[in-house]
């Protein structure tokens, strides 16, 4: 077809057929609210039905569009999103998420990494990553806000340290929440909540004080030993040790701390961040 039979053809074509209506404002909006009555009706029944999908145990719910919506733990549907902005940075705006980045809060992280150096027992070395290593390995530390109790604003900190000797590598971690927490005050039963984790724990002397020390977990190889105390104030401290770092360096041969300098070590005012 040549285009003279091309203009013709389509001018034919555009002359057989029916023209749109012209477009009726009162009709759109008519159209869009009876939608807008459907969607909220069909989402009516969903929350219904996931009422008694919760209590028969039924986790999640298909929506007519084809998502899937599912609650973070057991139970009912998690309501809509009425999470609280996360504290105010040092520049006066909401933080992006749990992690300070700057501020006092994030300086109280590096004091607590700079304690957790100063304590590496003779004989053994910490080495820092190279310079300008964008992830660091060796030496990290986080300080990571939990909640908001009774309006104050409680954060955990968390600092981990390689510990070298001879061609192995293991590492050191302390870990500090503020006060007041949730966690308990019985030496054990606080050791019990580090990480999740669980073992063969006995409670050291150390002064008047007395501290809860697993001395060899029940089935979690990621730590081999970890002490816990609670301060009067309610700060709690946990000092964790093993001997490997990572599973692409050597373990080293023993604990760079014995059971009761760990226990020690949970009650070291160094590690008591207030």
């Amino acid at each position: 077809m040549n285009e003279e039979e091309l203009r013709e053809g389509l001018r034919s074509e555009m002359a057989g057929m029916t023209p749109p209506p012209p477009l009726s404002t009162t009709a759109a909006l008519g159209a869009a609210r009876r939608t807008h009555f459907r969607r909220r009706a069909v989402w009516a029944s969903l929350g219904s039905a996931a009422v008694v999908l919760a209590v028969t145990g039924f986790a999640a719910v298909a929506t007519p569009d084809g998502h899937v919506y599912q609650p973070a733990g057991q139970g009912s549907l998690a309501p809509p999103d009425t999470k609280e902005p996360w504290p105010t940075g040092p520049d006066g705006q909401p933080q992006e998420d749990r992690t300070a980045r700057a501020g006092s809060r994030y300086e109280q992280g590096i004091h607590l990494l700079r304690e957790v150096v100063s304590v590496v027992p003779a004989g053994f070395t910490a080495p820092e990553d190279p310079p300008g290593q964008s992830d660091p390995t060796l030496r990290t530390q986080q300080a990571q806000f939990e909640a908001t109790v009774d309006g104050v604003d409680v954060w955990s900190y968390l600092s981990s340290v390689a510990v070298a000797k001879g061609k192995g590598t293991g590492r050191v971690i302390v870990e500090v929440h503020d006060g007041p927490n949730p966690l308990p005050a019985e030496p054990c039963d606080l050791a019990q909540k580090f990480w999740g984790m669980r073992g063969e724990c006995r409670v050291e002397t150390v002064g008047a004080t007395r501290v809860g020390v697993v001395v060899r977990p029940s089935d979690d190889d990621r730590l081999d030993q970890w002490s816990a105390y609670r301060h009067p104030d309610g700060v709690v401290v946990f000092v964790a040790q093993s001997v490997r770092l990572d599973e692409s360096r050597p373990a080293l041969t023993k604990l760079p701390f014995s059971v009761p300098q760990l226990a020690a070590l949970a009650v070291d005012e160094r590690f008591h961040l207030k």
